[in-house]
């Protein structure tokens, strides 16, 4: 597709139409509408969260000018070098750019949008975040509001849910920017878990099953010889540590940021949490998620790992696992707990997944594995990583909103473990 197609067309919602493209310097009446486009495309970006400001917005003009944009994906990869800043924010410009600069189709998405949902089904294409679409169709819906009459609205709250219920059974992936802010701040408010497991050090116990000579001697020197009550240890608790394993991959996108604010919200809560990224190769960011700050913590956790949002080794992550970081945080009864949906490149000269899941199911006292394909109730262990990761955990739970996030911090708690 050429430029004046792709790029000045009447693609998108609330762009300019008419007019021939033209440099994109062009003001004239008789120029084309390529910068004002931009500059809505841009504001587009900036309702779905990227940080573009006005500087950003001059600077993708003059290089959309200085570029020539003989094809779309020059057109593309323009943009792209101007607004995108860090891996996470790739997704998301990318399924803006797709819905913005398009010329066919738009009144079939403007249809689905406001024909009735369906249930969802496993599907090979990723659905359009609902922030890009809340953020593309904004002005549409302002210019409406403005003109059409004030509605009369009846509502019937007898049998409806509250907002609090309809957030925490909400998709991670079909969440707008509000919503997601509002999960991060459930996320920290959460009663996290305190599995607690006892040692081989005791501590004193009134109740305790052995006696403590050495404190009743010293219990009864302090009164000069005298009787006193024996002293008596028992068994001493502590908190069980926690590992967490998450993918980054690309069909991991919307699920793993959350369940990195998750991860530091544990991190600030106790001090026994290691967590760990992995994509194509294994990442830890336990340093990064010490923060205070969770957004200085997850950017600089995004920065460490340079493989996010790309493609998926499981089996080479987990043997390198194993291999350097077993022995050091799996002790003293640590659970683990595995993000990933399974969806493992096919196997080749690497190490086996089966192999490299049973090493790590043995070396940890609890392997919870968290999949978000669990949240369609069709689902079936039909994928070969599927396969040959189910036969290793112990636990078997979706992570995919917050009521699923509630229900496994039950479960690390001690409670509900219904895997």
């Amino acid at each position: 597709m050429s430029a004046g197609r792709g790029a000045g067309g009447s693609a998108g919602a609330g762009r300019h139409d008419g007019g021939t493209m033209s440099p994109p310097g062009a003001t004239g009446p008789a120029g084309g509408r390529l910068a004002d486009n931009i500059a809505y495309f841009a504001r587009t970006l900036r309702a779905a969260g990227l940080p573009v400001g006005p500087g950003a917005v001059l600077d993708a003009v003059e290089a959309a000018c200085a570029a020539g944009l003989g094809e779309r994906e020059d057109f593309y990869w323009t943009l792209h070098a101007v607004f995108v800043t860090k891996r996470e924010q790739h997704l998301v410009f990318d399924q803006a750019f797709r819905l913005f600069w398009r010329t066919r189709q738009l009144d079939e998405r403007l249809i689905a949008m406001m024909s009735p949902t369906v249930p969802a089904r496993p599907n090979p294409e990723r659905p359009p975040l609902r922030r890009i679409e809340e953020a593309l169709f904004a002005g549409i819906g302002e210019r409406r509001a403005e003109t059409a009459p004030p509605p009369r609205i009846e509502v019937d709250a007898r049998l409806t849910v509250s907002a609090d219920e309809v957030l925490r059974a909400k998709d991670f992936a079909q969440m707008s920017a509000a919503e997601i802010a509002e999960a991060r701040r459930r996320i920290a408010a959460l009663a996290l878990p305190r599995e607690w497991v006892r040692t081989r050090r005791l501590r004193p116990d009134p109740r305790g099953a052995r006696l403590d000579l050495r404190a009743s001697l010293r219990a009864s020197l302090r009164v000069g010889g005298d009787l006193v009550a024996l002293k008596r240890r028992g068994p001493a608790e502590r908190l069980a540590p926690l590992v967490l394993l998450i993918d980054i991959s690309g069909s991991m996108a919307d699920y793993s940021r959350l369940m990195l604010h998750f991860a530091h919200a544990l991190t600030e809560a106790r001090r026994n949490v290691e967590t760990f990224l992995f994509g194509t190769r294994l990442t830890r960011v336990t340093r990064a998620l010490a923060r205070r700050d969770p957004d200085e913590a997850l950017e600089t956790a995004g920065a460490t790992a340079r493989d996010w949002s790309g493609g998926t080794r499981i089996a080479t992550s987990l043997a390198a696992f194993n291999r350097q970081w077993s022995r050091r945080v799996l002790g003293q009864g640590a659970r683990v707990l595995l993000v990933s949906d399974g969806l493992e490149r096919p196997a080749g000269e690497g190490p086996s997944l089966g192999f490299e899941m049973d090493r790590l199911h043995r070396s940890a006292a609890r392997l919870i594995w968290l999949n978000p394909l669990l949240r369609y109730e069709g689902f079936e262990a039909r994928a070969q990583g599927v396969k040959a990761m189910l036969p290793h955990v112990d636990d078997f739970r979706p992570i995919h909103n917050l009521a699923s996030m509630e229900a496994l911090v039950r479960a690390l708690s001690g409670e509900g473990r219904d895997g």
